[in-house]
């Protein structure tokens, strides 16, 4: 412990920042048709030997080369030769003790992560990849968040067996139920659903399954090879460079689908403490605190020191690098609240200077396990940080999520669709973004609904299924979820939902199913044709959405769409004012939480019904509104005047 907290100073000192901080982009490996180059940055290094290999799982290199000792820690060796598909690794000497390591800085590697892999980026491009592009932005950003795995792996998805489970079943074109059925699964389902961007659960290499055992899952929060994607979800996980033509080939696919794909990226901490970075230099990439305690704030067992110099160096050069070399359209940013405001920042404005403000996505969850050991008077990139973060980083909305349904860490803790009491000003709070100063009193800093994702399920704990199966009468959960469907939906911010939350998704009652068989994470397709009628009624919540300009506006100063909102006993409403290019200049929202009719009084006699309880594709039925209507019991009424 000693020894962690003269390394902690000595990385602060002025000889340390003076002599070690490397600002060339060439760290990792370099190769080409012509020459391959290899870089690794370890300032304490006595010496250090680069082990090459023939396979990703030799135990023994057929070579082994003495490096060069560069300028500001760096090591090299170059040779001219193109070393596509050699694997590697680096012997290290440090006070008088040999250290093994892959690459931290590695773009590819060997089955399960254990070595690296020289890779010429050029040869894994599938076919037409130069022409590759995101679709063109919508009127509205609806992300759903999948994981690989999960999205193909039941027999039900009609995949063929070879690709269930794995990149390539995103490259099936039309697959249908049980393969041959009339109802389309895969992308096809996501097109008619009408979401525009995919979220993608982490798909680098991470360090929790076999990668040779394809009954082992993990949704991936633990990474092992940052830069590299994972290989159980290949065809070949013994072949670095497969993996990667095949997300590749995955993106290319949902690119041609109409969709963007954001990426799930865990930035916050590594696999285990016997990382890649503490192996090339001990201590450097994680913090302590002043009593050489190491760090937790992820409950993972350790966290990274983004504020450090070479550290946030590493994870900007990671971001920009998949947006590049992958065309990832977004990030989300696990734990984000764990990472410092300055990095966050500087991220932003890389990839607007390459991209264009605001072109790419990033949110991320504002929040900790625990406190972090964050050095040099850095500000986190959490709830408290918000006003400090550029207006185009979003950040999950605990309020808006628990305020609808009830907490998701306390089961039996309801909101205000399940019987909660006194939640109406959260839920306005909630319709504006949490930018309306007069009914926000508790997340004051948002500049505008741009920093707010609005969301009511993600992968972390229980389903909304479950968690309305558990507070509600078993009778109530169909008539709840859509109620809270239709909630959030006419809430601003961007859109977010878990895939099979629109078929009403269970994992059985279980909540943080991470580890467990995939026979309970993976998605049910059966279940989406069963209940079709829930199906429906999110289509329609999101193609009329998408149509109410005062809902999809994200600037400073848009709560200001949302005027005339009142409140009683267990009913809110508001009105939602659009511009001339909507079809209806102006659109009334009824919340009815209560379990009896709630009439409403319609005197100017000129509002079409758009969505009830029970349809939510009125508005393309012309249906008058009455002067007096009734909104059912727990249901939404939303009226348009043209």
């Amino acid at each position: 412990m000693e020894n962690i907290i003269k390394l902690k100073d000595y990385y602060s000192s002025k000889e340390f920042l003076e002599n070690f901080i490397y600002e060339g982009n060439d760290l990792g490996v370099i190769c080409n048709e012509r020459k391959t180059t290899f870089r690794l940055w370890s300032p304490n290094a006595d010496s250090i030997c680069l082990n090459l290999y023939k396979t990703g799982d030799a135990n023994k290199p057929y070579k082994q080369i003495p490096m060069k000792k560069e300028d500001k820690g760096v090591w090299s060796f170059d040779i001219d030769k193109e070393l596509h598909g050699v694997y590697y690794d680096y012997l290290i000497k440090r006070d008088g003790k040999e250290v093994l390591t892959a690459d931290p800085y590695a773009k590819a590697c060997g089955v399960n992560g254990l070595k690296s892999m020289a890779v010429n980026l050029k040869r894994t491009d599938p076919s037409d990849w130069e022409k590759d592009k995101s679709p063109k932005k919508g009127t509205e950003r609806i992300v759903y968040e999948l994981h690989v795995k999960e999205f193909s792996y039941d027999k039900s998805g009609g995949f063929p067996l070879e690709y269930r489970g794995k990149y390539k079943a995103f490259t099936c074109k039309h697959t249908t139920l049980n393969n041959g059925g009339i109802h389309p699964t895969g992308l096809d389902y996501l097109k008619e659903l009408g979401v525009t961007h995919i979220q993608i659960m982490p798909m680098y290499d991470y360090g929790s399954v076999d990668e040779t055992d394809d009954s082992e899952f993990n949704w991936g929060y633990d990474p092992l090879n940052y830069n590299v994607p994972e290989g159980s979800y290949a065809t070949d996980a013994f072949h670095g460079e497969v993996r990667i033509t095949e997300m590749k080939e995955m993106i290319q696919a949902i690119h041609g689908a109409g969709f963007g794909v954001i990426m799930d990226v865990v930035y916050n901490h590594t696999y285990s403490l016997d990382s890649w970075f503490q192996r090339t230099l001990p201590w450097y990439f994680y913090r302590v605190f002043d009593d050489g305690t190491v760090s937790d704030g992820s409950a993972c067992g350790n966290d990274i020191a983004s504020e450090r110099a070479m550290c946030s160096k590493y994870i900007l050069e990671s971001v920009l690098y998949w947006a590049d070399e992958y065309h990832i359209d977004g990030f989300r940013f696990d734990l984000m609240g764990l990472i410092d405001v300055d990095l966050m920042n500087k991220i932003r404005k890389e990839l607007d200077i390459r991209y264009g403000k605001g072109e790419k996505i990033i949110y991320g969850e504002p929040w900790s396990a625990t406190d972090t050991a964050i050095e040099y008077g850095k500000k986190l990139a959490d709830k408290a940080g918000i006003a400090l973060l550029d207006e185009n980083i979003g950040v999950f909305c605990d309020n808006t999520r628990d305020v609808i349904k009830g907490s998701s860490l306390r089961l039996k803790e309801v909101g205000f669709i399940n019987g909660g009491k006194n939640k109406e000003d959260e839920i306005l709070a909630s319709v504006g973004a949490w930018c309306n100063p007069y009914y926000n009193k508790e997340f004051k800093d948002v500049k505008s609904p741009s920093q707010i994702v609005t969301y009511i399920s993600s992968h972390d704990n229980y389903t909304l299924w479950d968690k309305l199966s558990k507070t509600v009468a078993k009778d109530e959960v169909m008539r709840l979820n859509k109620m809270a469907a239709a909630i959030y939906i006419t809430c601003q911010g961007t859109l977010f939902f878990l895939s099979g939350e629109e078929f009403g998704r269970t994992k059985g009652g279980l909540d943080n199913t991470y580890n467990m068989p995939i026979s309970i994470n993976r998605l049910d397709w059966e279940l989406a044709w069963e209940n079709k009628e829930l199906v429906d009624y999110y289509k329609g919540l999101i193609a009329l959405r998408k149509q109410l300009k005062g809902l999809c506006d994200k600037s400073a100063g848009s709560y200001k769409h949302i005027t005339n909102m009142w409140k009683q006993k267990q009913v809110v409403g508001f009105t939602i004012n659009n511009n001339e290019t909507s079809l209806w200049s102006q659109v009334n929202v009824i919340y009815n939480a209560s379990k009896k009719d709630f009439v409403v009084e319609c005197s100017d006699g000129d509002r079409e019904v758009l969505c009830d309880g029970n349809d939510s594709r009125l508005w393309q039925k012309n249906v008058s509104a009455e002067n007096y209507i009734k909104v059912q019991p727990q249901s939404v009424l939303i009226l348009g005047k043209r």
